[in-house]
């Protein structure tokens, strides 16, 4: 009931804010932002406000939450509004940030830049984002938050709730302690709710978890995520090859891992950066895209081309040219459906060398049994349209031909992008459209030519 009534209360300054901008009420938008709003709202508006807009806004929150906000802001807004702070402002704004969401910071900022920055901080801050940025992004290392809470096997259940005492906040998601050797490296995890209701005399070592495996600090983060969503883990311990502890991941930043994947499939299927900015100017957004469709043009010069190899049937039948949009359209879906299916086992960790035959086997009865139905639906249509069943006989062949090959691109074309280290998501539709289009008309031209000939 509270989290409803928080959530209408939210919309209701939401509204307020959008009636005090369009009034030109400055002073009332920046009470709203300030004491009304939390700083993913805040984020959440800016991201969804046109350029000026948008500046304006960022110049009325206060100096105090813009930290807090360019958390939540995603990569190239924040980089926008970074480009406009000097070292020493930059320092003032990041001392309250987790190593983590630091690194993630610093990574969008110029190395001389960040090197000013890291030298503003103190000796142990330091340290513990360096450890952080010297491991890549999309890595368990580039994760893990090395603010944690270790304690030893031997000591008892009374001398660690004495020590937590001791503290006057635990680190975020804390669900449970950490347990380490003397060279700290990783023995198990202590969980919160049984140390609450342990008897005091126990040790550590008696009630601690010891079947907790701790996640490697080279594993990908699409990995680690895949972990945290099969285990429901809240928290888990990041170690090095010899075992010794390094840090924890925590769900907060493996939820962003996953929104993160998400949007990257979705964004790179169109050719689009994972973070465009959906108000970002003209120019900006028009260089971005022009890339994109001349790789597309390419590929519809390809096609066009095998068209052309068969501009003399075409020309004695003309009804051709109306059927061939449905054979390389009814190709490129169901070679789309496989396409999406397989890039979505394989970021999720279900397709391997051991089950992909199977898979392919599948789409290829899949393809063959629906090729087989819709080829007799448009074999009967284009007969009695064309009053041709020469016609019908043809192009219900050359669907058959085009739907089967397209499962089986569809199938095999990520998993040999993905070994050449090529973004499936990225290159995977376009090759799978050249290809369904030119087997498409290939294979209805070339019949039709073949028997009209």
């Amino acid at each position: 009931m509270t989290d409803i009534l928080e959530k209408s209360q939210a919309r209701q300054r939401l509204r307020s804010l959008g009636e005090a901008l369009d009034s030109g009420a400055l002073k009332q938008v920046a009470r709203i932002l300030n004491g009304g709003l939390s700083p993913s709202d805040i984020a959440h508006l800016l991201e969804s406000s046109p350029p000026r807009q948008r500046s304006l806004l960022w110049n009325l929150v206060d100096k105090q939450l813009e930290g807090e906000v360019l958390q939540y802001l995603n990569e190239d807004i924040r980089g926008d509004f970074l480009s406009k702070f000097n070292a020493q402002e930059l320092a003032d704004l990041i001392e309250d940030f987790e190593s983590d969401d630091l690194a993630d910071l610093l990574q969008q900022l110029p190395d001389t830049v960040i090197q000013e920055v890291l030298n503003t901080m103190d000796e142990q801050d330091r340290q513990r984002v360096e450890e952080v940025l010297s491991y890549p992004e999309d890595t368990a290392g580039g994760l893990m938050n090395t603010d944690t809470i270790t304690v030893r096997p031997d000591i008892s259940i009374d001398v660690v709730l004495r020590y937590l005492r001791r503290h006057r906040t635990l680190p975020s998601m804390t669900d449970s302690l950490i347990v380490v050797s003397r060279r700290d490296e990783f023995i198990g995890m202590l969980p919160v709710t049984s140390l609450l209701v342990s008897n005091p005399a126990a040790t550590v070592r008696e009630v601690m978890d010891t079947n907790i495996e701790p996640i490697p600090v080279t594993l990908s983060d699409t990995k680690v995520a895949i972990l945290f969503e099969r285990y429901d883990l809240i928290s888990a311990p990041v170690v090095a090859e010899n075992g010794k502890l390094l840090g924890r991941i925590t769900i907060d930043d493996v939820v962003d891992v996953i929104r993160e994947d998400a949007d990257h499939s979705l964004m790179r299927m169109a050719g689009l950066d994972d973070d465009e900015d959906t108000f970002a100017p003209v120019w900006k957004t028009s260089r971005r895209r022009a890339v994109w469709l001349g790789i597309n043009l390419m590929t519809a010069f390809i096609a066009s081309g095998v068209i052309g190899l068969f501009e003399e049937t075409i020309t004695k039948v003309v009804a051709l040219a109306v059927l061939m949009p449905i054979v390389a359209s009814m190709g490129g879906i169901a070679g789309s459906q496989t396409l999406t299916l397989v890039i979505r086992g394989m970021a999720v960790g279900q397709i391997s060398s051991a089950n992909v035959g199977w898979l392919l086997n599948r789409e290829f009865l899949v393809s063959a049994m629906n090729g087989v139905l819709w080829a007799l639906v448009v074999a009967g249509a284009a007969t009695l349209w064309f009053k041709d069943i020469m016609l019908g006989a043809i192009i219900a062949a050359a669907l058959v031909i085009n739907l089967v090959a397209a499962a089986l691109v569809g199938t095999v074309l990520p998993l040999f992008l993905k070994s050449r280290n090529i973004d499936p998501a990225l290159a995977g539709g376009v090759i799978l459209t050249t290809v369904t289009d030119v087997v498409g008309f290939v294979s209805f031209l070339g019949l039709a030519t073949l028997f009209y000939a």
